[in-house]
């Protein structure tokens, strides 16, 4: 593919290879994560997802940089990088160490490229300058966030009184625990203090000293260009390859969150890049179009967006008719992010009347890629647009409720938020309200009727005179102990048990269903084409176990889930797959469990616990951050609250595990 770039020939060679390296990493960081202790170096020699016992990568399909997977053959591609040293580039991003390679790829990347290096380094200052204007908005975007805190403290406190058993902590309780039991539970992970460089790499002091040689201009621009490669380029549709989907996979996204830890450049300055080019692809693609309005004046204006292969169909919302293209409506399109261009105007001739566009003739002819446009397509009528397709069994509800300020903001990540504990309507939305982040974020409400019965039946028994004098004794953490044993139940848990036994049942065969229409919505794009982010508590977070074990019936969808967050999960740890479902994530993998939750063992049932029980236990090995929480959940209804905290800490933006410590 011809195109225009900042870089010599040399430098995107460098640039690919870098890209391999880090992609390989990745996969190996699937089930070794990066900053966790491991036994030694040769543990990163290869990624165990692959089951073969080759040196050679291509002798190895299940690896991420192998041909078949199609993830980097195409980048390589774009790049215009000459074939015969792709089977090369592959094999040094498959060896061990990693570390003796990256430095000399990066002394590659700063080599001035000679003839047109002024133009070029001009270039470079106005994309970066550009990249910095972006990120300053979305920085002041995350200022007004603040607000929401202050009504989410609201929220906590309405949800502790609805809560209450008798027996409460103020909010400086908890924190004055979390500070007292906050140096245990971060024995084994990075703390943010740390820098990227101090997170557990191996190959760090040399990698900083490498990295230090390269201009920030040249940084980023090797990330926008890497960006529009893995966006631009359609995967070849042949037997062997296993990526038949377009769009941005979320494995080129964990890539690129790695390398840019390696770079040194903070990811928000990555989401800036990243709506950058969705909006300047968006933009070029719209003036095609009107330019096609022209040629066949008797078609319908929306015909042909359809037609062109930007939207894949429209959503009726408030009686508004949206272009669904994954989440860059075409009120964004159009408008081009205008509210940036006089910010980019100050730094680069305004091209037409996008300050975005402005970007995109800075950056070449890059980010104007069609198929850049086109790989954002969403293949239905969108999340918040859409109905179920069909039922699956008895699921009466399954709707997505779009909720924060980036819809239709050209973000190329999507978050979903699933609650399952819910006393009412509110409860789906407002335990993630004042969470703040960059991507474009759906809760997803699904049978509030069933959930709302569990979660008042337990509640109902928790403010029983049982339940009541069992706590004031402090029984219950011995009555966990006797229940993680498989011992008998003591006859007053059995009676409660009782109570709780068939609407959690439902609850539970309906979190199983509502998965695996999750799993569906996502492999059929409603989401657009991009790296998805899933967040659940309690049963909210089976729902999303069940999705990722639907998704791993089929290894072709493995590039779908990105990050994936489970919160006092109902799951058990020993009869399910966890390895195939870990599989289907690329980047982290988060299971926070308490303790002290005896209520979801109860509910659970000790019939099952002998099995482990993921919110109440860690789940070792597979590549999984086990993180406790104990000391921020008072009891099974506390993530209503305390999840945002949780996220806070988790730090989710960071490539390395973290969870920050108390201030």
């Amino acid at each position: 593919m011809t195109t225009t770039s900042f870089l010599s020939p040399t430098q995107r060679y460098a640039a690919g290879a870098l890209f391999a390296i880090a992609l390989h990493q990745a996969q190996n960081n699937q089930t070794r994560p990066l900053g966790l202790p491991s036994e030694d170096d040769s543990n990163m020699e290869r990624s165990s997802s692959s089951s073969s016992s080759s040196d050679s990568v291509a002798e190895d399909p299940e690896l991420w940089v192998h041909e078949n997977s199609g993830l980097l053959r195409p980048v390589f591609r774009f790049l215009d990088i000459d074939s015969a040293a792709w089977s090369g580039l592959e094999e040094t991003a498959g060896c061990f160490p990693a570390k003796h390679h990256i430095g000399a790829f990066l002394r590659l990347l700063s080599e001035e490229a000679g003839d047109g290096s002024a133009q070029s380094s001009d270039q470079e200052f106005a994309l970066s300058k550009a990249v910095d204007a972006t990120a300053v908005s979305l920085e002041a975007d995350s200022e007004i966030s603040k607000s929401k805190k202050e009504k989410h403290r609201e929220y906590e406190n309405e949800c502790r009184e609805k809560c209450s058993t008798g027996k409460k902590q103020s909010h400086s309780d908890l924190e004055n625990a979390d500070r007292k039991t906050q140096q245990e539970t971060d024995s084994n992970l990075a703390g943010t203090e740390d820098s990227p460089h101090e997170s557990g790499s191996k190959f760090d002091e040399r990698l900083i000293e490498e990295e230090a040689v390269l201009s920030y201009q040249r940084k980023v621009t090797v990330l926008y260009e890497l960006l529009s490669a893995c966006l631009a380029d359609i995967p070849q549709h042949d037997k062997k390859c296993t990526r038949q989907r377009t769009g941005y996979d979320s494995r080129h996204r964990v890539a690129l969150r790695l390398l840019a830890t390696w770079l040194d450049i903070k990811w928000i300055k990555m989401e800036a890049v990243e709506m950058m080019v969705a909006s300047s692809a968006m933009a070029v693609r719209k003036a095609e179009a009107s330019k096609e309005e022209e040629a066949t004046s008797s078609e319908s204006k929306w015909a042909k967006w359809k037609r062109g292969g930007i939207i894949g169909a429209a959503a009726l919302t408030g009686g508004t008719l949206m272009a669904i293209t994954g989440g860059l409506a075409a009120p964004a399109i159009a408008a081009g992010f205008s509210a940036l261009a006089p910010t980019l105007g100050t730094l680069i001739p305004v091209i037409g009347a996008s300050g975005f566009a402005a970007a995109a003739s800075a950056a070449g002819t890059v980010a104007g890629s069609v198929a850049v446009a086109a790989s954002f397509g969403a293949a239905g009528a969108g999340l918040t647009g859409s109905k179920m397709a069909r039922r699956i069994g008895s699921v009466d509800e399954f709707e997505f409720k779009a909720i924060g300020e980036n819809q239709n903001q050209g973000r190329l990540a999507v978050e979903i938020l699933i609650s399952g504990v819910v006393f009412d309507q509110e409860d789906f939305v407002r335990p993630w309200e004042g969470q703040n982040d960059n991507m474009e974020r759906y809760v997803l409400q699904w049978e509030s009727k069933n959930l709302i019965a569990v979660s008042t039946a337990i509640q109902d028994w928790l403010t029983s005179r049982i339940a009541m004098e069992l706590m004031k004794q402090g029984a219950m953490m011995t009555v966990l102990k006797t229940l993680l044993a498989a011992l008998a139940w003591p006859a007053t848990l059995v009676f409660a048990a009782d109570l709780i036994d068939s609407k959690w049942t439902i609850a539970v065969d309906r979190s199983d269903k509502a998965g695996k229409l999750l799993a569906e919505v996502l492999m059929q794009g409603l989401q657009g084409y991009r790296p998805v982010t899933l967040i659940g508590y309690s049963l909210g977070a089976r729902v999303i176990f069940k999705c990722l074990e639907n998704l791993a019936e089929n290894e072709c969808n493995a590039g779908i889930v990105e990050r994936v967050v489970l919160l006092g999960a109902p799951i058990s740890i020993k009869d399910q797959n966890w390895e195939a479902v870990r599989k289907m994530v690329a980047g982290r993998f988060i299971n926070c469990y308490a303790t002290n939750d005896w209520t979801l063992a109860i509910a659970f049932r000790a019939s099952l616990l002998s099995q482990g029980l993921a919110g109440i236990q860690p789940i070792n090995g597979l590549g999984i951050e086990n993180i406790d929480v104990t000391h921020l959940i008072e009891g099974h209804s506390s993530y209503l609250w305390a999840s945002q905290l949780i996220l806070e800490r988790l730090e989710l933006d960071t490539y390395y595990p973290v969870f920050r410590r108390a201030p």
